[in-house]
């Protein structure tokens, strides 16, 4: 570097860039490149070691619709190898025996979704497929979680309740017969005292004998045999007819009824009389029995588009909200609702909800603790009778 030069760099003026400059520039961003690159790495590295180790299956599916990864344990849930489908089109998985219904499954399924699927061979194996997407990403993801263990329990669970129940029922109705004997003189003519003690027994008796029939109710449900004979009805007439039978339990407790229907007839639905009646009367029953005297239950009956709703509202003690999300939950009691010491098995509303999804209907909730709740449910109006006013 000459005289010149010198004094034009101390100057300010334009920094020569020598050859050794540009040498260590170069090593500098292949450091960093190098450095990056073994980040990724590591980062790969983790994902794919949670992703083998993971307890449920896992399945990514590409934008093409092409099997991108399966980890190990959904390849021993389905009994097949990555190498064995990696690439393949969803469509074509059908080949594969062990992924056939699962195939068609997610084929079928345009939207994300939650499903059970059980597979046969070569023994009985049900899985939890839930579907989900990564955020601004193509791929989607299935989730296969192995509940059959889970299912067994649940079912021998229900068994025993059934049994239990069954067993239950003969013995609790023969004392009550018994018991009803005594209190109309036909055993003998019994004390005052005597009388006191018998109805309170029998009373006793009557809430067991509902419990086991609320079992029972369950048990039925849970092994899908609970409708019996669906007929087309008229749901103002049932509705009536249940109110009848609660006519002087409104009277006693002093509470306001009131029914309001619509001034048109409306469309008959397809429903099981005995069981809808039940649902009517459970939701009638909580209203009157957790409602105040001098406060007020009113059941309004309507036509919305394809489907008859039903609703009843009441005055009553409402429910606690942080215990809402349970209120359908089986042997749910709320905390105000015992207080109250009012009868119940907590089972009432878990049975009233079977049903009506059991109809394809829908059924929910308002409420506000201390002012009152209101519960709704629809039943859908049959195909051929939607048309008609």
């Amino acid at each position: 570097m000459n005289q010149n030069q010198n004094k034009s760099n101390i100057l300010g003026g334009p920094e020569i860039i020598t050859e050794r400059d540009i040498r260590l520039a170069i090593l500098n961003i292949l450091e960093d490149s190098e450095e990056e690159k073994r980040i990724a790495e590591n980062e790969r590295d983790k994902t794919k070691a949670i992703i083998n180790n993971l307890a449920d299956g896992l399945i990514i599916i590409n934008g093409e619709n092409r099997i991108f990864l399966i980890n190990p344990q959904a390849e021993k849930l389905l009994r097949v190898r990555q190498e064995e489908i990696g690439g393949e089109v969803l469509s074509d998985l059908i080949k594969f025996s062990s992924l056939e219904k699962l195939a068609g499954l997610l084929v079928s399924k345009k939207e994300l979704f939650r499903e059970e699927l059980i597979l046969k061979e070569p023994k009985e194996l049900i899985l939890e497929v839930t579907t989900t997407t990564l955020p601004r990403r193509e791929e989607k993801i299935v989730i296969l979680r192995d509940v059959s263990r889970e299912k067994l329990i649940d079912r021998m669970k229900t068994e025993f309740v059934s049994f239990a129940a069954h067993q239950l029922r003969a013995p609790l109705a023969a004392i009550k017969w018994a018991i009803k004997m005594f209190l109309e003189g036909d055993l003998g003519k019994v004390t005052k005292e005597q009388r006191g003690f018998l109805e309170k027994t029998y009373q006793t008796n009557e809430k067991l004998i509902l419990l086991v029939n609320d079992l029972l109710n369950v048990t039925r449900m849970e092994e899908g045999r609970y409708l019996y004979k669906p007929i087309l009805a008229d749901i103002v007439k049932i509705t009536q007819s249940v109110i009848d039978s609660y006519k002087e339990g409104i009277q006693k407790k002093k509470v306001k009824f009131e029914l309001k229907k619509p001034k048109e007839k409306l469309p008959e639905v397809l429903v099981d009389l005995e069981k809808i009646k039940l649902v009517i009367d459970n939701l009638l029953s909580n209203a009157i029995k957790y409602t105040p005297s001098d406060g007020k239950v009113t059941i309004t009956i309507a036509r919305a588009k394809k489907e008859i709703e039903f609703s009843i509202k009441d005055t009553g003690i409402g429910i606690p909200k942080d215990q809402k999300e349970k209120v359908f939950s089986k042997f749910f009691r709320g905390t105000n609702a015992l207080k109250t010491g009012a009868e119940g098995t907590g089972l009432g509303l878990f049975i009233t909800k079977n049903i009506v999804e059991a109809h394809e209907g829908k059924i929910w909730f308002e409420s506000e603790e201390g002012k009152g709740t209101t519960f709704f449910f629809t039943l859908p109006i049959p195909s051929n009778l939607t048309t008609r006013k």
